[in-house]
């Protein structure tokens, strides 16, 4: 994996957040993620103080891609091409831009997104 640039999927913290060694050789080198993924995984209602630390040390870990004025519009074509949810364009719209690969264990990313997509099986 020498050399990649991964953009993590919002489902591969959660995955890092369990333990799940299928998902570790993605935080061995730089790994990116949207500022979308920050959110949905802090954002979660009632989560202790103990679990938020956890949680933002993850996401500390990793490159916060904000979102910007060319990902947006990126997200809105996506979005009008293919039935896909807001956080999912997001995500594909950031991929696509900053030119990283995907990792994500959601089939869907496949269907479209012309970025380079790593499927992985947790």
């Amino acid at each position: 994996m020498s050399g990649s640039n991964y953009l993590l999927d919002t489902n591969i913290l959660v995955y890092a957040l369990k333990g799940l060694p299928s998902v570790k050789p993605y935080f061995e080198e730089s790994c990116f993620i949207s500022v979308i993924t920050e959110i949905e995984i802090l954002g979660v209602p009632g989560l202790s103080k103990k679990e938020y630390s956890i949680r933002r040390s993850a996401i500390d870990f990793c490159t916060i891609i904000p979102l910007t004025t060319t990902v947006k519009n990126e997200a809105i074509r996506l979005k009008q091409q293919f039935k896909v949810k807001l956080p999912d364009a997001v995500i594909a719209a950031t991929a696509l831009i900053e030119g990283y690969t995907l990792v994500t264990a959601d089939k869907a990313f496949s269907k479209y997104s012309a970025a380079s997509v790593i499927l992985i099986n947790p």
